[in-house]
């Protein structure tokens, strides 16, 4: 999506927040998420420049029904770290929003599946992780600058 050395322009932000690109986004999650689980992580489990991608499993806040959504990830031992960046979007992902509802999460990458607990990074962990999250997917540091909002990290420990 973004170049680090080629940031967005305001109008290029303003399309960024257009429910065309949040179609494109759903659409785009759905298939990945399905060729993902399709093949047990063999396909679909890296994005843009080789990030790593695992599949979250929330609750949905309202209809109660598991929520699926591709996700990058940065895996320290047993515990998962994420990032609701949403591309630099003016709002939280609804799976941040949904996590926040109920925090027990399931993780699967493509060695396995995680039950988990999550919860949003606090002002320390924050400084230690972004340098280790920019490093592992240098286009967060340009989705920070698109938006007003502190997106968030997720810390995901087992249950």
């Amino acid at each position: 999506m973004a170049n680090p050395s080629r940031p967005l322009k305001p109008k290029q932000i303003e399309s960024l927040n257009s429910a065309k690109v949040g179609t494109a986004i759903k659409w785009m999650s759905k298939a990945q998420t399905f060729l993902f689980k399709k093949t047990g992580g063999k396909f679909g489990n890296k994005f843009l420049k080789g990030a790593e991608v695992g599949i979250l499993t929330t609750i949905g806040r309202k209809s109660g029904e598991p929520r699926d959504s591709p996700l990058l990830f940065l895996q320290e031992g047993p515990r998962i770290v994420l990032v609701a960046s949403q591309g630099g979007r003016a709002t939280n992902p609804m799976w941040y929003l949904n996590l926040k509802a109920n925090p027990q999460v399931t993780f699967q990458t493509k060695t396995g599946t995680s039950t988990l607990a999550a919860r949003d990074a606090n002002d320390a962990e924050r400084d230690e992780y972004w340098p280790k999250l920019d490093a592992m997917y240098a286009d967060f540091a340009n989705y920070r600058s698109y938006t007003d909002r502190k997106i968030p990290i997720v810390i995901c420990d087992p249950a």
